[in-house]
């Protein structure tokens, strides 16, 4: 882990400011510290912002190797719809490796996934529907916190489509956190 050190970019790199959700282009040379390294991306502070970093991009924090994107690639055009039955416990793990870019607990321990389940399909897949929310409804890592829980739950075994429904009702509250999450952020 090579998180709270300095670091020089090695390329330009394209990464996303938290919490707004702006596309930015961090250059070669800046200097940065990873924050955060959870998920299969990175979070990074950068000239007094925070910018998350995707995994793919690993090598622009010379970290060539190390940290590979934890999903396949999910959107080929070759697949076939999946048939076979879906492991729900592997779709709950799988969440299990999404994160919040600001806070160091997955969505499933944060409470923030309030309903997951698998529906069979007519064309013989499995589409699996989510239901959950963010810790502020004006978060701008919103689409891009979606979209990680989209793919990864794409990468499991006979899942042929999610669909995943951003609420803000109930409100999400910290009372929603497992107690391993509030003990995990000092909360006990």
């Amino acid at each position: 882990m090579t998180s709270g050190a300095m670091i020089t970019v090695t390329r330009d790199v394209d990464a996303v400011l938290i919490p707004l959700g702006t596309p930015v282009m961090i250059p070669e040379n800046a200097q940065v510290m990873i924050t955060q390294e959870l998920g299969g991306s990175y979070t990074v502070s950068v000239n007094g912002n925070l910018a998350r970093i995707e995994g793919k991009d690993a090598d622009a924090l010379g970290l060539d190797g190390e940290k590979t994107t934890e999903v396949a690639d999910s959107t080929s055009s070759d697949s076939k719809p999946a048939s076979g039955p879906v492991n729900e416990d592997e779709v709950w793990n799988v969440l299990k490796t999404c994160y919040d870019p600001e806070i160091p607990v997955n969505i499933v321990d944060l409470g923030l996934v309030y309903d997951c389940h698998v529906v069979d399909t007519d064309e013989g897949g499995n589409h699996v529907d989510v239901v959950m929310t963010l810790t502020a409804p004006g978060c701008g890592m919103g689409p891009f916190i979606v979209d990680d829980v989209r793919q990864k739950i794409l990468s499991v075994t006979n899942v042929s489509d999610v669909h995943v429904d951003l609420v803000f009702e109930p409100p999400w509250d910290r009372a929603m956190m497992s107690d391993e999450a509030k003990l995990q952020l000092g909360m006990f």
